[in-house]
């Protein structure tokens, strides 16, 4: 039976959920690593260049596509792309924003379990007392099942299942009823936890409570300018990629939201709004935590090496030893605090990121929002499993890459293309400004049929055949060698040792990977026979 069409209630409510789906470990994780890794300053210029550029445009394009298709029926990205290209080829594309959204969903969980976990260990006081070595050393076995709150058994797994259910409980609510109502509550509180930490790491003095330097030396680091960076291609895509991710680009979930609009809501002002709330977020909160903190701590040199292990070290392995600097009290509240924040931000994007696949299965097959929502979740739950038992296997970082990097840059790269070239720029412009309460510049009317798809083309030609060590004066019409980061060096495990044990494993979740996809495709093949034959029936019917 045909489901009633869902809405948003109110345009806060639209806003805060658009807003919440970007917002996420990105802006609190991510980013701060991307800058220290980048040069602190040598990063934010490419990175605000890209977010206009990239960031804003794309976020257009998913705004109004996912409109047009809603005012359709269709909320789903692989019937939203069809929409746009008008061949049902491009219903099979529109499944790379399934595929994406499925994947980065099954790790992303798990982590936001990681984070709901670390909030019950600061507050029930585990980290007291604790060396910075020792905190590291609870990560590594909590990641190998092995630790456990209040005495019960594989923490790890139990607050993975506990953080998978309240999401799938909350999306099975329906969007106003879940998804909105959640999204009125988390970003609120998001930005107490935060403002309250900003403002600890404001504050923060030399000798006192053990700060080596001031909190402002990490903000000086971050905002100081340096222009040599606009030369150096890794800084540049290196903050593309941040835009990407901070955004939820190019896995359906802004076009799956903007799907329930109605005909007469805006777009141009709510999604520039969404936009900027999730930037003001990432780069004025999420860089005044734990930049001006662990540089205050432990200077710039050791903080740029300590992420080298990545955004898990700085999180998981070192905030909890310098939030214990602060006392009892201080250190308590600021661990529920900062992973506090995580887990709202973990939530509000976690949902974003089934949705698309929860509107696939409900249009599809006519199932209801509940049973779409349960049927999602045990998928999310049977994909994350490799990610959970084999974690230090590689094959995280497997999902990631595949999932989290190229699939999401494929499908975004497809629906640039999708709206400027082939729907055509003059019509999906209309689109953007169709209803809208603010002007938006024509200057973006260029950026989109020119700049958007040109750069992500490139980027991903650049990416697919990456010379070794990022020395484009090796190629040659005789060839040249591939970087080990090389999409097609990727492919043929180029620079692992082929008798690494990881190796089986490795291959092991690209299979487990394909034969996802390749679920995605037989649901996309049986939803097109099932409407032809109920089309076919219709006119039979009506000839009789």
């Amino acid at each position: 039976m045909a489901q009633k069409r869902q809405a948003w209630n109110s345009r806060i409510g639209l806003i805060l959920a658009m807003a919440g789906g970007a917002v996420g470990l990105g802006n609190f994780l991510r980013f701060p690593i991307q800058a220290i890794q980048n040069g602190g300053g040598a990063f934010i210029i490419p990175y605000l260049v890209s977010f206009v550029l990239l960031g804003l445009p794309l976020t257009m394009i998913e705004w109004s596509t996912g409109k047009l298709g809603g005012l359709f029926g269709h909320h789903s990205p692989p019937m939203i792309m069809q929409k746009l290209g008008r061949r049902v080829h491009w219903r099979y594309i529109g499944s790379i924003g399934l595929f994406s959204s499925i994947i980065i969903a099954s790790y992303y969980c798990f982590i936001e379990s990681w984070i709901f976990s670390y909030m019950l260990h600061s507050l029930f006081g585990t980290f007291d007392g604790m060396t910075e070595l020792q905190i590291s050393d609870f990560f590594d076995r909590y990641l190998n099942l092995s630790i456990s709150v209040s005495g019960i058994p594989c923490d790890t797994f139990l607050s993975f299942v506990f953080c998978l259910a309240l999401n799938i409980y909350i999306l099975s609510k329906g969007i106003a009823g879940g998804i909105e109502r959640v999204a009125k509550i988390c970003m609120p509180l998001l930005f107490i936890f935060g403002i309250f930490l900003v403002i600890k790491a404001f504050t923060l003095k030399a000798g006192e409570d053990g700060a080596i330097f001031d909190g402002t030396l990490g903000l000086n680091f971050l905002w100081t300018p340096q222009f040599d960076s606009l030369a150096n291609p890794n800084v540049w895509l290196a903050a593309a990629g941040q835009v990407f991710f901070t955004l939820s680009l190019g896995m359906g979930a802004i076009q799956t939201y903007a799907s329930y609009l109605k005909k007469e809501q805006d777009i141009a002002l709510s999604s520039l709004t969404s936009a900027f709330t999730n930037e003001f977020t990432e780069v004025i909160l999420g860089s005044s935590i734990i930049i001006p903190i662990s540089i205050g701590y432990f200077g710039i040199d050791k903080v740029i090496e300590l992420t080298q292990s990545g955004g898990f070290g700085l999180g998981f392995r070192t905030m909890p030893y310098l939030f214990e600097q602060w006392g009892t009290v201080f250190s308590t509240l600021a661990g529920v605090a900062f992973f506090g924040l995580l887990f709202f931000a973990g939530i509000t994007s976690t949902l974003s990121i089934i949705q698309p696949t929860v509107a696939h299965l409900s249009k599809s097959f006519d199932w209801s929002q509940k049973k779409s929502s349960y049927i999602t979740g045990s998928f999310v739950f049977f994909l994350a499993l490799p990610c959970i038992l084999f974690f230090d296997k590689g094959v995280f970082d497997e999902y990631d890459y595949w999932g989290g990097t190229m699939a999401l840059f494929l499908f975004a790269m497809f629906e640039a293309i999708a709206f400027s070239w082939i729907l055509g720029v003059d019509k999906g412009w209309k689109l953007i400004t169709g209803y809208a309460n603010i002007t938006v510049p024509r200057f973006f009317k260029f950026v989109l049929k020119y700049i958007t798809p040109t750069m992500l083309i490139l980027i991903f030609i650049s990416a697919l055949v990456k010379p070794m060590n990022d020395d484009w004066s090796l190629i040659s019409i005789h060839g040249w060698e591939l970087d080990n980061n090389a999409i097609i060096a990727k492919l043929m495990h180029k620079g692992m040792d082929v008798n690494d044990s990881n190796i089986i494993y490795i291959d092991g979740a690209r299979i487990y990977l394909l034969l996802l996809l390749i679920t995605i495709w037989l649901t996309i093949y049986i939803n097109i026979r099932v409407r032809k034959k109920r089309v076919q029936k219709h006119n039979e019917s009506m000839m009789s």
